[in-house]
């Protein structure tokens, strides 16, 4: 497979245990294993993220808000690398007074590269979100960012369905091989 691109994302830290778990395998590369050295962290290629529905840097439309009923947005990417397993998304925000994490989708088939408007890949496993909730919990505060992140994993994460989320975003970060990310800035 050869040595992984050098990304421009930088790693950034964060308080709350929760979150902090969240952010292992969402945010810019930050702790992505608890061994892994942080020249090996800023060193994972770029996935590239996109959406019909919902545009980088744009609003979340309330349909997938919980004033709507169209469930997840539908997503698509590109730029997966060779020796990908398996592909993992979740869906979080970056709160100032603690994050939620609001979907998370793991063994994915690494050939699907789209997933539609409110569904699960088949095959795909759905994680507990910050609720407890298993499937996608729809975002609900309007001022918050919300981020869709997708993970390419050396390896399927290998959990039941609803098992808790520090578990299962524990495994998704110590198999991540390359991530990228679309973010709404807030909802409609």
């Amino acid at each position: 497979m050869g040595q992984p691109k050098t990304s421009t994302r930088r790693p950034r830290h964060t308080s709350k245990v929760a979150v902090a778990a969240a952010l292992v395998v969402m945010s810019s590369g930050c702790g992505m294993a608890s061994g892994m050295a942080s020249t090996e962290r800023l060193q994972l290629e770029p996935i590239s993220v996109s959406s019909s529905q919902v545009k980088d840097g744009g609003p979340l439309p309330s349909d997938y808000s919980c004033k709507g009923s169209a469930g997840n947005p539908p997503l698509r990417w590109s730029r997966v690398p060779e020796g990908t397993k398996s592909v993992a998304i979740v869906v979080d925000n970056n709160s100032r007074t603690g994050g939620e994490v609001n979907w998370v989708v793991f063994d994915i088939d690494p050939r699907t590269n789209e997933l539609p408007e409110g569904s699960v890949p088949v095959g795909a496993v759905e994680g507990s979100t910050t609720s407890g909730k298993v499937g996608y919990s729809p975002p609900c505060d309007a001022q918050e960012n919300y981020r869709f992140t997708v993970y390419a994993l050396d390896g399927k994460v290998d959990l039941r369905k609803g098992t808790l989320l520090n578990e299962t975003l524990k495994s998704i970060a110590d198999k991540t091989i390359a991530w990228g990310r679309l973010t709404a800035a807030h909802i409609e």
